[in-house]
């Protein structure tokens, strides 16, 4: 389950109460115009404070930061706190932001492609040796020796697409043996834990232990494409795929605060990391701010000790900065 920064399961529409109708009604009424000078409308900004109000109203979330930016006007609305009870969330707070460096790693590949130095259908198998000469499960609940050799090698089209054939099985209703083994190597599923996963070159190594669970190109699975993609990152590029990012997309674009870990002249502006129970359906702290697992540097392990993602997955950023 993904771990929000300051929230978790968000929805996407709420109804308005009637005490917030009326504030609103009062922030909009008088001579002021009703859009800004870059056509955002006044009055459905009301309505999308008055929607991520009531998440922090009732208990759903600490705190939330929108941001809406449209020909120049930008409008900010901070809500609630970074922690529960905690101090004031602001605009630059910083998140963790989770699954949102997928786009960030794909940005970094595509550079990467413009360079000449990784090509979209080119197989990965120069820099990655480890995944050539692929099998493939005959079916997803079988063995994991009844195989056949897989049609074609894998490409960064199928890494960049979530087509490589390997990843998260949403509806399996019993352990499949390819689970069972994945899990038992540490290889895919569980919330990130920076400080608990193996180097990249020894989690590349395990995951080529396993067959694919589909043909390459065959069907969509969610997340290890883009797990695989950070290692190729850092192979092409020939430095440490941090060192890359920083260097080619976060320092030009000026993402100060972006990063695999929050320095501790920052820490205090990192909000209290929250997910939702499984089993017990309540709102939990996940991950806190200072002492957590993004308040230092990943630190690699010869084996990882709990449940982890692959080493490039998560890191936190200012949110509105």
């Amino acid at each position: 389950m993904k771990s929000g920064a300051g929230f978790s399961g968000l929805a996407l529409m709420a109804q308005s109460t009637p005490g917030q109708q009326k504030n609103r009604q009062a922030r909009l009424s008088g001579s002021q115009p009703s859009t800004g000078t870059g056509g955002l409308s006044k009055a459905r900004l009301g309505r999308m404070h008055d929607v991520m109000a009531g998440y922090v109203e009732r208990g759903e979330a600490p705190g939330i930061v929108t941001l809406v930016s449209r020909r120049g006007e930008v409008h900010v609305d901070a809500i609630g706190t970074k922690a529960v009870g905690g101090d004031q969330i602001r605009r630059d707070t910083i998140f963790r932001i989770s699954s949102m460096t997928k786009p960030i790693a794909a940005a970094a590949a595509m550079i990467l492609v413009e360079e000449c130095k990784l090509q979209l259908d080119e197989p990965v198998d120069r820099l990655l040796p480890e995944l050539a000469n692929r099998k493939v499960l005959k079916r997803l609940d079988g063995p994991l020796d009844d195989t056949v050799p897989a049609k074609r090698p894998l490409s960064l089209r199928d890494l960049l697409t979530l087509r490589m054939g390997l990843g998260y099985v949403m509806d399996a209703a019993s352990p499949y043996p390819i689970l069972k083994a994945a899990n038992e190597r540490k290889l895919l599923l569980g919330p990130p834990r920076p400080q608990s996963l193996a180097a990249p070159d020894e989690w590349i190594r395990g995951v080529a232990t396993l067959p694919l669970m589909y043909q390459p190109g065959e069907r969509w699975m969610y997340d290890v494409g883009l797990d695989v993609l950070g290692v190729l990152i850092a192979r092409a590029a020939g430095q440490p795929l941090e060192a890359f990012l920083r260097a080619r997309l976060f320092d030009p674009l000026g993402m100060k605060d972006t990063g695999f870990n929050v320095p501790a002249a920052k820490i205090g502006r990192l909000a209290t990391s929250y997910w939702t129970n499984p089993e017990r359906g309540a709102v939990e702290v996940f991950d806190e701010a200072r002492g957590g697992h993004w308040s230092r540097p990943p630190r690699s392990r010869p084996r990882p000790v709990v449940w982890s993602r692959p080493w490039m997955i998560t890191w936190p950023s200012g949110g509105c900065c």
